[in-house]
């Protein structure tokens, strides 16, 4: 039996991460749940599963009791936010599954340090890491010559730079092949989502940047690539689906049944294009922030974070998520990451900036 202490229980991954619960009460129970404030789902939970700990994350003063007990520690919080209990379970030394790309790309440095220190395993549930992870046979650690990330190109893909313009929230939320969160929706549109798990590539496989490339892939059926110095790909093909590498990330390397396998023949083609970073500006500008270290991608996702809320909320344009972004960079001073305090400091600061610029405008 393995026990998980699950962090984001009411989200869109902490949803999935139920149901696979649900299809093996044998294999799993929850020893925590814990979301950020819908105290009705919780409640349902609670009930349904009879966890240690069940609460709201105001509602907690030391994370160190959440943990206690676990055998996984499940990320699945959502933003900037979810990095405290990523560093509290690496400080524990816990098995980490990580679902909030926000702890590498805003502090990577920190969680890798408190990993290594602790002994702690971490666990990526992306399903693009979670193929790059599958085809490096579950190691982190294992050679390749580059690894190659696929997108689906969201639902704007070749839509002009005026037509852009015009879309609305409700479009942007229109994902052609997942079912995600709105926020991780609209990061798919912009391509965002891909720049930050450029910059997650990094961390989780000791990368440089020269390394990871991303491809346009609107089938969604090829999760990720990794080219290996004799010339040789692997690939991991699968629907589009998380419970997939969810469960995964709780089992590996034994696999349980899940979902339905591939029907190659009536997939028919599968296509692949260069990714259009011209018209996507939010992707380059993740990967130079990445790029740049320290602060700056912590500034990059503040700013996005309020940016997103705007767009969601109609009081910006979709181009002008990126032009948010972009003016946050420009005006924020950076520093080195290296502390806790330090990126918090910087994730303030960018929401005030992000903020003030929108409401300048």
């Amino acid at each position: 039996m393995t026990t998980i202490a699950l962090i984001g229980c009411t989200g869109s991954i902490g949803r999935q991460v139920c149901e696979v619960v649900r299809a093996h009460p044998g294999r799993f129970r929850f020893s925590a749940l814990v979301c950020e404030k819908n105290r009705t789902a919780l409640s349902a939970l609670a009930e349904e599963f009879r966890p240690a700990i069940a609460c709201c994350a105001g509602d907690i003063g030391d994370f160190t009791a959440i943990f206690e007990g676990c055998d996984v520690a499940f990320i699945a919080a959502g933003g900037f936010a979810g990095l405290s209990y990523t560093l509290a379970a690496a400080r524990a030394g816990k098995k980490i599954a990580l679902a909030n790309k926000e702890s590498l790309v805003c502090g990577g440095e920190l969680v890798m340090r408190e990993v290594k220190k602790s002994g702690s395993v971490l666990v990526p549930v992306d399903s693009e890491h979670s193929a790059l992870f599958q085809c490096l046979g579950f190691r982190r650690d294992a050679p390749f010559k580059k690894l190659v990330l696929t997108a689906s190109g969201g639902p704007f893909l070749h839509f002009s730079e005026e037509e852009l313009k015009h879309v609305t929230a409700a479009d942007a939320l229109r994902h052609p092949t997942w079912k995600m969160g709105a926020k991780i929706t609209v990061d798919s549109a912009t391509l965002l989502n891909k720049g930050y798990e450029i910059i997650e590539a990094k961390w989780l496989y000791g990368a440089d940047f020269s390394q990871i490339e991303a491809v346009v892939h609107p089938e969604s059926i090829v999760h990720s690539l990794v080219f290996f110095e004799d010339g040789a790909a692997m690939a991991q093909l699968g629907y589009p689906d998380m419970k997939v590498p969810i469960q995964l990330a709780l089992t590996y390397p034994e696999r349980l049944p899940c979902e339905r396998e591939l029907d190659l023949a009536s997939l028919g083609a599968l296509h692949f294009e260069r990714l259009p970073a011209e018209k996507f500006p939010c992707f380059s500008l993740a990967v130079e922030a990445g790029k740049e270290g320290g602060t700056a991608p912590t500034l990059l996702n503040g700013a996005a974070e309020i940016a997103v809320n705007a767009f969601l909320a109609g009081r910006i344009t979709f181009p002008q998520i990126a032009e948010t972004v972009q003016e946050t960079l420009a005006r924020s001073p950076r520093t080195p990451a290296e502390n806790f305090e330090a990126l918090q400091e910087a994730d303030l600061l960018a929401r005030r900036a992000a903020t003030g610029y929108i409401y300048d405008k």
